[in-house]
């Protein structure tokens, strides 16, 4: 049998993924990555086949495999895929601006660059937008971060957006992707900081390794002037002190691999009780064995100058922050009543 005269090309691919079809694996295909219009097609082609013999089989699967051992390099075959591709070869900028331009052209989908906006870009939006658009954003978002920016929202806009959203049903794909273009249209012109760290974590981070006192002063200063503000630098604030609420157990051992003894030693011999609730919890962490060690070492190690055991700790401090930024350990959130 002539294969190449036999079935057309989109036969071919029905039939290979027919076969895929039969793997006990559901993951073995998926039809998502291809737009509506060539899942259609694949469809309704499928639709009008019916028997195929073993060697129609067979010579489609040997032809399959061929064009597979032919293929050198492949490519996305689109800026989504590309994007993620490069990773983090792309400056922010330069990736904003690309997936912009695909979104503008048409060649993109806006709601994908509108879900990966920041929560103050999206909290702008819907305070700014209609209530019709603000409810068709909602709806497209992920459900917790829809609920994010509507909570946000003052009372009497959110009961109004949500009205809005109980006729969103019957919209149409073309009006759909309109209004997110005009939403990504509105995003575009948001002012952008030239700095994306929030203030409250730069200061924060700056105060960690202050002296305790100064970062005390610097503190109640900054309650007198604007407590909101100085709640947000106490919760980015991470000291000696908060490991015990903030370290998980498990990456103990793993903090202790990347600081010297002699600092460890002076870290664990302060004398506060919040000091001494850390050192603790530290040894309570590790091997009965170790622990043991550094408790024989921290006795013989006499009186430590409280500057010298403030130094170490914000080593100590400095070593989980480097783990933080290599995303080996995560740092558990603050609570609300917790203390800096």
């Amino acid at each position: 049998m002539d294969i190449q005269r036999s079935l057309t090309q989109r036969q071919k691919a029905a039939v290979i993924v027919r076969l895929l079809l039969d793997e006990e694996d559901d993951e073995a295909v998926s039809l998502t990555g291809l737009n509506v219009d060539l899942q259609t097609l694949l469809a309704e082609e499928m639709a009008g086949m019916e028997l195929i013999d073993r060697q129609t089989r067979d010579a489609v699967i040997n032809e399959f495999c061929e064009n597979l051992e032919a293929v050198g390099v492949t490519f996305p075959g689109n800026l989504d895929g590309t994007l993620e591709m490069l990773g983090g070869k792309l400056s922010q900028d330069s990736a904003d601006r690309l997936r912009r331009i695909a979104a503008m052209s048409g060649r993109g989908d806006p709601w994908q660059r509108i879900a990966a906006l920041g929560k103050e870009s999206l909290i702008s939006l819907a305070s700014s937008e209609s209530v019709e658009m603000v409810a068709l954003m909602l709806s497209k978002l992920p459900v917790p971060r829809a609920s994010d920016v509507f909570s946000s929202l003052p009372r009497d806009r959110a009961r109004a957006v949500a009205q809005a959203m109980s006729m969103t049903g019957n919209i149409g794909a073309e009006t759909l992707h309109r209004v997110g273009l005009i939403l990504l249209q509105a995003a575009e012109s948001l002012p952008r900081p030239a700095i994306d760290t929030p203030a409250t974590e730069r200061i924060g981070a700056i105060l960690n390794l202050a002296t305790a006192d100064l970062r005390e002063e610097v503190l109640g200063s900054l309650e007198a002037e604007d407590m909101e503000f100085a709640d947000g630098v106490r919760r980015s604030i991470f000291v000696f002190a908060h490991i015990p609420a903030r370290i998980a157990r498990r990456d103990i051992p793993r903090i202790l691999r990347e600081v010297e003894q002699p600092v460890l030693l002076r870290a664990l011999s302060g004398k506060t009780a919040e000091q001494q609730a850390a050192t603790e919890y530290i040894l309570a962490n590790i091997s009965q064995r170790m622990a043991e060690a550094l408790r024989d070492d921290l006795a013989d190690l006499g009186k430590i100058n409280p500057r010298d055991v403030e130094e170490a700790q914000n080593q100590v401090i400095t070593a989980i922050r480097e783990l933080e930024a290599m995303g080996e350990l995560t740092l558990q959130q603050p609570t609300d009543d917790e203390d800096a």
